[in-house]
């Protein structure tokens, strides 16, 4: 039995490894981005080639229903407000399946972007495609696209910064540090942090 037991142990250490390894899908830093045709909450089509002064955009997979999205709400139009002037805008994006999730719907999708004034684009990813082809898992996900030529290279993924409950108590803000670098011409220095909200609603199979 003793002679197992470090047996037992090495695989279960194997399985782990095999359980903890990140998958391959979506986006990575310095991936070229497609672009997307998405409805707005105003039954407007937006592109990333909607806006040709753009240098870039701060493209967020958020939603309606999430605690950790509607903590980080205020902080996604401040963020707008900030860099939009500069020439990186929010482009908002829900990718929850309303099927799951109803307050998720684009009925609703409306009413909180009306409701809270936003200054930015709320998109419906509907069929979930863009979610996918990002890699966006969770509701805050954030993406920073720089304009490189005629397309848009992924910058920064991950999250706004280390406090979701309180932005009064953030110590590091990830997301405005990536852009401080990539304004200025830089790589990011912390191009990748993990986003922290809840997990996409996915379709149901």
């Amino acid at each position: 039995m003793k002679k197992l037991l470090p047996l037992l142990a090495l695989c279960v250490a194997l399985l782990s490894s095999f359980a903890l390894r990140p998958t391959a899908a979506g986006y990575k830093v310095g991936d070229k981005a497609a672009d997307f045709h998405l409805k707005n909450v105003d039954g407007q089509l937006v592109s990333l080639a909607s806006n040709p002064a753009a240098k870039g955009y701060i493209v967020v997979f958020t939603c309606n229903t999430c605690p950790f999205a509607k903590g980080y709400e205020s902080r996604i139009i401040a963020l707008h407000q900030q860099y939009a002037p500069q020439g990186y805008p929010v482009i908002a994006i829900n990718p929850n399946d309303a099927a799951s999730a109803p307050g998720d719907s684009y009925a609703a999708m409306q009413a909180l972007a009306k409701a809270h004034k936003y200054p930015f684009p709320y998109l419906q990813d509907e069929t979930q495609q863009v979610a996918r082809t990002y890699g966006a898992t969770r509701t805050p996900h954030l993406y920073v696209l720089k304009r490189e030529g005629t397309g848009f290279v992924v910058s920064y993924i991950g999250a706004i910064d280390d406090n979701s409950e309180d932005a009064k108590l953030v110590k590091t803000k990830y997301l405005e540090n990536a852009m401080t670098d990539i304004i200025a011409g830089r790589p990011a220095t912390t191009s990748a942090t993990q986003a922290i909200g809840c997990g996409i609603k996915w379709k149901k199979a």
